[in-house]
């Protein structure tokens, strides 16, 4: 099947690259997939030189698309992390930025059908179960990529993708709170185990002697902090139901600190192991959800924006996220908006 070349899509999703495959397209048995993904985007090697990846985590992903799998849906994705440096393929977690793509790469390949100038696309996240509901821009029954939304982390204006989840606590971890507390003590480090999307461990920058505003290369440098969070990380996985995580891309370690670019919060985030360029969408959301909880580090740093928008900074710009909040206070809903784009069509081949 590889000889002959397999049919990808290559895509940027958010702040992310990815092969998006049908099903169909691959083997159907998962660790043949995960051998042949790995020789597709060149792994294990820093460079990923013999493959399309581009030797960051963020630009190793792949998005599986087949058609849906429940009513409430029209289509199922299953997200994929190849890991650069390891011969590992990873469905441990989700990804909200690849998600992005998701809506128009299942229009392009037909699974799902164009309606009006705007189709609703109810994508199944097979890595959690949940449903997200995208908007994806379809003007004479075609995706249109083009238009004058602006991400951080992206250059230029493309056509927004808003995405709405519903009943994403507990996505992993079973609960929003797994351990049900707002903090709770790990290596004498006051940490939040929470999901609300994606598991995080969240800290206060200033518990590292960080100021939470460091370039993310400074941050890669700091191989004895890394190693504190990544022994902190260890600990935290048993403790909120996911079990031994030394060989898992979760939870994310995020540091917190306050805003300074009119944001709510500002953060850094390891996933796990490598400094994030910016933040997850789901670990937005996460983060987001934090500075709700009283007695949480984030809680305590974050700062209500003055222009309403619920900001998330990072080390390149900052991500809305929209909070759907209950009178008890309880969060309901999140979203927030992405763009995606189209990079090529074709086939690839693997050795």
């Amino acid at each position: 099947m590889s000889e002959d070349g397999i049919p990808c899509l290559w895509m940027r999703g958010g702040t992310s690259k990815g092969a998006y495959f049908l099903a169909r397209d691959l083997p159907y048995d998962p660790e043949v997939r995960n051998n042949l993904l790995l020789k597709i985007m060149g792994s294990p090697d820093a460079r990923q030189i013999d493959g399309i990846g581009g030797a960051d985590p963020l630009t190793s992903k792949v998005a599986v698309l087949s058609p849906p799998s429940r009513d409430d849906a029209d289509v199922d994705y299953l997200f994929l992390q190849v890991f650069v440096d390891q011969a590992l393929v990873s469905d441990a977690q989700g990804c909200g930025n690849i998600l992005a793509g998701v809506g128009p790469a299942a229009i392009e390949r037909g699974l799902v059908a164009a309606t009006g100038d705007e189709t609703q696309v109810r994508i199944h996240m097979v890595n959690s179960g949940e449903i997200a509901l995208a908007r994806i821009q379809t003007p004479g029954g075609k995706v249109s990529y083009a238009g004058s939304t602006e991400i951080a982390g992206v250059p230029g204006t493309h056509a927004a993708v808003p995405l709405l989840f519903l009943n994403i606590a507990g996505s992993m971890c079973g609960s929003q709170l797994p351990t049900g507390n707002a903090v709770d003590v790990i290596d004498g480090v006051d940490c939040t185990l929470i999901d609300n999307g994606m598991p995080c461990v969240i800290m206060r920058a200033a518990d590292f002697g960080l100021t939470g505003k460091e370039a993310r290369e400074d941050l890669e440098a700091m191989t004895d902090i890394k190693d504190r969070i990544e022994a902190i990380r260890l600990k935290a996985g048993p403790m909120m139901n996911l079990g031994d995580v030394e060989k898992a891309s979760v939870p994310k370690m995020t540091l917190v600190s306050a805003p300074d670019q009119g944001g709510a919060i500002a953060t850094r985030s390891f996933i796990p192991h490598r400094v994030h360029a910016s933040v997850g969408v789901f670990a937005a959301i996460t983060v987001a959800t934090a500075t709700r909880i009283a007695g949480s580090p984030a809680a305590e740093l974050w700062q209500p924006p003055a222009d309403g928008r619920y900001r998330v900074e990072h080390p390149t710009g900052d991500m809305e996220v929209f909070l759907d909040i209950a009178e008890d206070g309880t969060i309901r809903g999140a979203g927030n908006v992405r763009t995606a784009r189209k990079l090529f069509d074709g086939k690839v081949f693997a050795k």
